[in-house]
């Protein structure tokens, strides 16, 4: 299902193409639903569980021990060797693994053990992969800025071709990011990257001012992953 419709990336498309007429900068607004699955997040968390279970039987092996007996021995106890315990060790830590790692395959809850460093750094990384793909070294002069949002995470990243970055300092995109942010919090999706877009081309204008044969490299328009 899209996350704008039709309307809405008219909104963003008009905001590209009115703020490249001040500017040579080419600028690449996109959309995602989410940066990453986590799959490897639901590995991390099945690994923990499973080490803290079998540190536990490490550290207690003759509560362990009585437990088992009582369960599956009828209370019966008996004397157990190095091998016996050992095997009940790893059972007890691969059905840990296992469980934990099955509950994870639900995505929602996957996404909610996810650490937010780990979200930050993967919606930065999937910005910077979407640059490189639709708007690093695409045109004349280097002059492409990608606007990326990622709508689970609640993130946003602005990434500038390597012209841009000489000149402007990554601070100076903190308005345009506020701006956007403003917005999107507000549910107004297409009017917050508009405005971050705006904010773009008033930053990029007075170091890359349009030309008078300056050709559009890259669509104005919203890409939607």
């Amino acid at each position: 299902m899209p996350i704008l419709n039709e309307a809405q990336h008219k909104i963003v498309s008009d905001a590209v193409a009115e703020a490249e007429l001040s500017t040579s900068g080419e600028i690449v607004p996109v959309i995602a639903e989410m940066s990453d699955g986590y799959s490897d997040v639901a590995l991390v968390w099945a690994a923990v569980a499973s080490f803290t279970a079998m540190s536990v039987l490490v550290a207690f092996p003759d509560f362990a021990m009585s437990k088992w007996d009582l369960l599956f021995g009828g209370g019966w106890s008996d004397d157990w060797t190095m091998g016996q315990f050992a095997s009940l060790v790893v059972g007890l830590g691969l059905l840990k693994f296992v469980g934990v790692w099955l509950f994870l395959l639900i995505p929602k809850l996957r996404f909610w053990l996810t650490p937010g460093p780990v979200k930050r750094l993967r919606v930065r990384a999937r910005a910077i992969k979407h640059f490189k793909v639709g708007a690093e070294r695409r045109t004349h002069g280097r002059t492409g800025v990608l606007l990326y949002v990622s709508m689970r995470e609640h993130r946003a990243e602005i990434v500038a071709d390597e012209a841009i970055a000489e000149l402007v300092e990554p601070e100076v995109w903190g308005e345009a990011m506020a701006d956007m942010l403003e917005e999107i919090r507000k549910d107004c999706i297409a009017e917050g990257i508009a405005a971050g877009v705006r904010d773009v081309g008033k930053v990029l204008a007075p170091h890359f001012p349009r030309a008078a044969d300056d050709q559009n490299e890259l669509p104005d328009r919203l890409i939607e992953l």
